[in-house]
């Protein structure tokens, strides 16, 4: 089992689409048991997935030393791929995760949930706390979407000093160009500076997986999208490969 983290101290870059889609690659392409698991307030995995959080306890409940997590788990429509949502009681998992005192916590969940699944998928809140750094102790694999702007480059620089603030050895670092519009100059340079980064462009096929509620694979397949996620989650493969054979 091996745990992907998708995160960034920046909203609004693409993490969310990012995490329901590579969690359907996972799925529907290297045909693993994934587990796509929602870690920020607003519920948008969950959302992408057609699957409202609010008929299940609080999202927070799973932090509890006496809770278990798959009964707070969901079957989404994609064989292989479950969700574990989130809502508004994530906001209060600091305080919560302080009180109990397991900086670990995170960890030793999905350590557990290995029985059951291949891969998990943390669609991370874009916030710099506890859970973000549980996350950091969690993760074999951080992905960090940064679209094409000053501010998306700093926070990507704000990342990697956070990971390497919480953990001895961290894992490796995967930078995705996102929302990448090659018709713009700005866009065009960061892509020449950065040509090895696996890129997501800026498309409505995206843009229609928040209208549709399915990751862009399962409705446009052939999609220039569809394939630029396909090759990113291949570049995870290949990334996890290789943290395995060190």
């Amino acid at each position: 089992m091996a745990v992907v983290a998708v995160y960034s101290v920046k909203g609004g870059v693409g993490k969310t689409t990012m995490s329901a889609n590579l969690a359907w690659c996972s799925a529907s392409i290297s045909k693993r048991r994934t587990l796509l698991w929602d870690l920020d307030a607003s519920g948008g995995a969950g959302f992408l997935l057609g699957i409202d959080a609010r008929k299940k306890k609080p999202a927070d409940s799973v932090f509890s030393l006496s809770r278990d997590p798959c009964k707070l788990i969901r079957k989404t429509a994609i064989d292989r791929l479950d969700l574990l949502p989130a809502d508004e009681t994530i906001r209060a998992l600091d305080s919560q995760l302080a009180s109990i005192g397991k900086k670990k916590r995170l960890a030793k969940l999905t350590a557990a949930l290995a029985k059951d699944y291949d891969r998990i998928i943390f669609d991370c809140s874009p916030v710099i706390n506890e859970l973000s750094a549980q996350v950091m102790r969690a993760a074999d694999l951080i992905i960090v979407p940064v679209p094409p702007s000053p501010l998306s480059a700093r926070a990507f620089d704000q990342v990697v000093a956070e990971v390497e603030a919480h953990t001895k050895v961290h894992p490796p670092i995967l930078p995705v160009l996102s929302m990448l519009d090659m018709r713009r100059t700005l866009h065009r340079a960061a892509r020449e500076t950065n040509p090895r980064w696996p890129a997501i462009p800026q498309s409505s096929a995206v843009e229609q997986c928040a209208v549709r509620q399915m990751p862009v694979g399962a409705f446009a397949p052939n999609a220039p999208a569809a394939t630029a996620f396909k090759k990113v989650w291949t570049a995870i493969e290949r990334k996890l490969a290789e943290k395995k054979k060190k």
